[in-house]
This record gives C-alpha cells, structure tokens and sequence, in this order.
C-alpha cells in the first residue's frame, strides 16, 4: 500500500512538474517582440547612422581643413595637435561597419530576389556606396568585398581590399543602382531621406557618382572625365530641393550638435585661416555661422547677451595653440580670454535639429563647375555652375535656422562682385567647395587633399608626430589590430605604414 502510495505521489509530481515548465514556456514567450522587420526600417538605420560622428569630424576632419579647431588636449586631442589619437581616428570605422554597412547589406540580401522592392534593394546600394566611399577615403584599404559580412555569412575576420580596386566597384554600384531605380516600382514612402521619391534619389546616386568620378583627378583623369560625363548625363542634384540631408529631431539629434551643445560647448573655435577667407569677400555666410561672445572669460559666459553675430567682430583662433599656450595670442589681439574667440552658433547652425547635409546643390554645381572648367562638360559654363554653387549653399544655410538665412540682395551681391577668374578657376572653385561642405567632415577633408585647395599654412603645432604638411589618412582601430591582425598586416604592407602620413591611393 506505501509502495502505491510513492508512486502515486510521483506521477503527481511529475505531472505538475510538466504543467509548470508549460506554463514557464508560454510566460517566457514575447508576444509583443517582432518577428520580422520590414527592411525599409533598416535602410533608415543606416541612414541615420551615416551621420558624421563628432569624434573624427570635430577632432580629426574640421581641423585638419581648418575650419573649426580646439586649444584642448586629453580626449578631444588629434587634428588640433597633429597627433594620433585613435579612441577617434576609430570611431568613424566602428560606427558605419556596425550601424551602416551590415544594415545596407543585410537590406540588399533580403531584396534581391524581390521584384517588388527592386527600388529598395538599389536605395541600399547606394547609401552602401556612401559609406564605402567614405571609410576609404578615410582609411585607405578597407574591407569591401568581404566587408560588413560578419552576420550574412559569419566572416568576421574580413580580407582588406586595395583603394584601387575598390573605386571601380563604387563606381559600378552608383553606376548600375542610379539607372535600375524604377518610377513604376514599388513606391518606399517609409524611407527617411526622400520618402520613397525616385526621381531624387537617382539624382542623389548620380551626384555620388560625380562626386567618384571627380575623385580621380590626379590618378586617372581619363577615368575622371568619362565618370563625370556619364554622372552628368544622369542628372545630378542641381537645386536644393533635391539635396540629399537627414532630418533631425530633439530625439534624433545631429551627432555634432549635440557635442557642441554639451559637455563640449566652449572647447570648439572657428580658425582664424576661415574666418579671414570669409571676411576677405565680406562674404554674407560669415553672419550666418559665427557668434562671438564679447567678453567671455568662461564657458558659462558664453550666453546670448554678450553674443553678437556681427561679421566685423568676428575673430577667428588661430592653429598651433594648445592650452597654455592659447592665452597670450588671446591677450595680444584684445580678448579676456581664449573663450571670446569666434565660434560655431550653436543656437542656429550647430542646434540639436539641424540638418545633417550628405550631398547638395552647391556642392555638386562646384564640382560641375570644375568639369566644365576642364573641358569634360560643355553643356553649361564653369561661371554659371560657380555662381549657381555658391549661390545654393547661401541659401541653404537658411534650413539650418531662420537666423542663419541670407537676403535675396545680399547673396546677388556677392555673387556679382566675386565672379569667377578663369586664371585662378581651380583655387577658387575648391576653395568655394570648401564653404560649401562646412560640416561635412569627410567631404572637406577628401576635396581638400584631391584638389590642394583651398591653399592653407601648415599647422604649425610644435608638438606634432607627422613628418609631412598635413594629415593624409586615419589609423586604423586598435580592434583590427588586436582582432584580424593578420589581414590587417597586409593591407599596411600594401598600402604603407599605417599612421597619419601615409596617402590613400587617390591622393598623389
């Protein structure tokens, strides 16, 4: 009778026991957690992630182009100095390969053998290309072919291609997704850039593709030439209603803006080389951009009150200064204090929801400009893409905040009293490119080393560790070299010594 009795008890048990781990199964499920994701939201990821990280814009691109710079050292350390500071020369890697490229890749697996998001498939395409287009022309060799493949296809220890090779690819991409993208398809009203509009976003492939093209300049101008031809011929971005930029919001902050209106605010200054080439011209875009508070001797007095916007009032730091050292100049030109130089207006220009510019209207009628100044496009002249360039980006500046807009009066009178040199044709189309892609990091930096203008004094920091003029490249990250050593060996092997002098293969 004991013996029925146990084994009564542990059927019982076991009974109950199987009830419970049913229960705990459906408790542990998550019916609310998706399943699946329409791979339009992963396209807008990479989208939203290919805004310029402030570590390497504000501490490595802007400095080395001389626009913005600070007199700090510690973290924020690297362009200003001229030194290697790879917690950011890594930051630009790390983010688009995690956030950008295994979105875009992942978004062009999914639709592939899709007719219906054939658009899709080729918006990826393109902001793939961006991307790419932008880490080697930071780095140099990159893993492209086999690059952002980690989840698709578990390579994670991915092989470096050569920027040789890599730029045909880039330009087939541009190339073939720019022409397959197809009106009567699938409209993406879901994407965030340009709600689905193809007719833009062929533009916006098309102006990438120049933008390619016009890289080659110096290494294979042949090549250079039939690009640009054959960007033209697609139809490029010429209006800024076309202008391919990321809407912001209080939740969605622009990357630098939010850095320059925290813990950052008053580390940052306008370059004495950039305010005087603003002033030069009485160039109207100088009351857009800059605020100096008069009188400052502190961050906290940095405040509205003592601002003023005033382009005569405008002083711009000078490079080569660090901390110590940055207090004399300021004593010497009149200032309380280093924190009464110029600065970007980050009330206006720099607020939390400015928009995040990847190609415009100016930027692409300047390089239009150059084209047609070489002889490589005869529809149009250099003088009329140069005036409509600058022209675009003054009134552009005018989405950024109401206070930052120019009048009508103004930007025609500045545009007829700097025509264009035919002499000086080069200098002076970069160097307006150079305003025009104020903010956009990677671009100034690229057309600065592509073109040599505009022509900038080297900065003089005594305590650099290049041995040349300017920084060429960024180091690439400590987790390459502790995690796919091997492949990263010979891309340094190919490519040269992996430190600022060393020049990507576009830039002879």
């Amino acid at each position: 009778m004991k013996s029925i009795s146990q084994v009564t008890l542990l059927i019982a048990l076991l009974f109950f026991a199987t009830s419970c781990e049913k229960g705990l199964s459906e408790l542990n499920e998550n019916k609310t957690s998706a399943t699946a994701i329409d791979p339009v939201f992963q396209l807008n990821n990479a989208i939203v992630n290919a805004s310029f990280p402030s570590a390497t814009t504000l501490n490595y691109e802007l400095p080395i182009v001389q626009q913005l710079v600070t007199p700090n050292s510690g973290i924020i350390s690297g362009g200003n100095y001229n030194q290697d500071n790879r917690d950011n020369t890594q930051v630009l890697w790390q983010n688009y390969y995690r956030n950008v490229i295994r979105n875009t890749r992942d978004v062009i697996v999914r639709t592939k053998d899709l007719p219906a998001r054939s658009n899709l498939m080729n918006m990826a395409r393109i902001i793939q290309a961006m991307a790419f287009m932008t880490l080697t022309d930071t780095y140099g060799n990159i893993p492209y072919t086999e690059g952002g493949l980690g989840y698709i296809s578990q390579t994670f220890l991915p092989k470096y291609d050569q920027q040789q090779d890599i730029y045909p690819k880039l330009i087939t991409e541009l190339t073939e997704a720019s022409a397959a993208l197809n009106a009567g398809g699938t409209v993406e009203t879901g994407d965030v850039l340009y709600g689905g509009n193809i007719a833009q976003w062929k533009k916006f492939g098309y102006s990438l593709l120049l933008r390619a093209g016009m890289r080659l300049t110096k290494v294979d101008p042949t090549k250079a030439q039939q690009v640009a031809q054959a960007a033209f011929a697609g139809g490029v971005i010429l209006s800024n209603t076309d202008n391919a930029y990321l809407r912001t919001t209080n939740d969605y902050q622009a990357n630098l803006s939010a850095t320059l209106n925290s813990t950052e605010a008053a580390n940052y200054y306008l370059t004495e080389p950039f305010v005087n080439f603003l002033k030069s011209t009485n160039d109207p875009r100088l009351s857009s951009i800059a605020i100096r508070y008069v009188g400052a001797t502190s961050g906290p007095e940095q405040v509205p009150a003592v601002g003023s916007t005033d382009p005569a009032k405008q002083i711009g730091m000078p490079m080569g200064y660090d901390n110590g050292t940055i207090k004399a100049v300021a004593t010497s030109k009149g200032l309380a204090s280093f924190y009464e130089f110029s600065q970007l207006d980050r009330r206006r220009m720099a607020k939390l929801t400015a928009p995040v510019y990847f190609v415009t209207a100016g930027q692409t009628n300047l390089l239009l400009a150059e084209a047609a100044q070489r002889g490589w496009i005869t529809s149009g002249t250099a003088a009329d893409y140069y005036k409509t360039g600058i022209r675009s980006h003054m009134e552009q500046l005018a989405t950024y905040d109401a206070g930052s807009a120019i009048a009508p009066s103004a930007i025609a009178e500045y545009v007829n009293a700097n025509p264009l040199n035919p002499a000086r044709a080069l200098e002076q189309i970069n160097s307006q490119y150079w305003v025009a892609s104020f903010l956009n990091g990677p671009e100034t930096w690229a057309n600065f080393r592509r073109s040599g203008f505009p022509v900038l004094t080297p900065n003089p920091y005594p305590g650099k560790t290049i041995s040349g003029a300017f920084i060429r490249r960024l180091t690439y990250p400590n987790s390459e070299i502790s995690v796919n050593p091997e492949n990263l060996k010979a891309a340094v092997a190919s490519q040269g010594a992996d430190n600022l002098d060393t020049r990507v293969w576009w830039d002879k």
